[in-house]
């Protein structure tokens, strides 16, 4: 019935770089189902290469072209759409680096930008508010953002995401985005299908977040499967209006659905 898995990564298969329990018996049933894999995260900051040594250091053998980051779709997107655009970036060095990577023309003078790429920074403060809104009161410049995630899994515990970033400089412009990347937007559906090369009906989504990885999986037409390790809890799975297909405690528990 299913030929592929999409799964998410933190607060599904690591937190920090400590594997999740439950997660190899998972992974180990998802080969011996056969399952053409791919891992899919909101974090806009690494390549997939980092990911690679991630896993490597979780215990699990993970290659970089089994790895999508909101930071690859990032960088595909503005390659694909605003080539020849200057961008002013609020974000992190490895955004700065994936998106030079991909032949883009960053600025650091504001007055330059015609993007604005927005994105998780533990260094964001009021000064990154007040030059975002001089940019953005110029409508022809395009607010781009790299992922939603509001709070994000860590190792230490929840911390805010880009979506805290993103939403604080929204608030503050008066304007929306654009477009918000990564899970669950149209672009990484259709990035991420391009990877896949699987029908969505031969297709599980696997993670933790209900408005990025089920609402990802459901938009597709993907079968959804929901996992409690992360940031999802009873009270927040009752309030929300996204439905996963399947409530999992953790990847251990696959093999219980009955899927394959």
């Amino acid at each position: 019935m299913f030929s592929g898995v999409i799964l998410d990564v933190d607060g599904t298969v690591v937190r920090g770089d400590e594997p999740i329990s439950g997660a190899r018996a998972g992974l180990d049933w998802v080969d011996d189902a056969g399952l053409d894999r791919l891992f899919v995260s909101n974090n806009p900051t690494k390549p997939p290469e980092a990911y690679e040594s991630r896993f490597a250091r979780a215990g699990f053998d993970v290659s970089a072209d089994e790895v999508v980051t909101a930071g690859s779709v990032t960088a595909s997107y503005l390659a694909d759409r605003h080539v020849d655009d200057r961008h002013y970036v609020i974000g992190e060095a490895g955004l700065r680096s994936l998106l030079r990577g991909a032949g883009l023309n960053l600025v650091s003078d504001p007055a330059e930008a015609t993007v604005l790429v927005a994105s998780i920074d533990r260094g964001f403060d009021y000064d990154d508010l007040r030059v975002a809104l001089d940019v953005l009161r110029d409508p022809e410049v395009a607010f781009v953002g790299t992922d939603p995630d509001m709070v994000i899994p860590a190792a230490a515990g929840d911390v805010p995401g880009s979506g805290a970033v993103i939403h604080a400089i929204a608030g503050v412009v008066g304007r929306d985005p654009d477009i918000v990347l990564g899970k669950p937007s149209e672009y990484t559906r259709e990035f991420v299908h391009s990877r896949l090369g699987l029908p969505p009906e031969e297709c599980l989504v696997v993670g933790d977040r209900l408005d990025t990885d089920i609402a990802f999986g459901a938009s597709a037409g993907m079968t959804t499967v929901l996992v409690t390790t992360g940031v999802t809890d009873d009270a927040t799975l009752g309030a929300s209006a996204v439905e996963p297909d399947h409530v999992i405690a953790s990847l251990a528990d696959l093999p219980d659905l009955g899927l394959v």
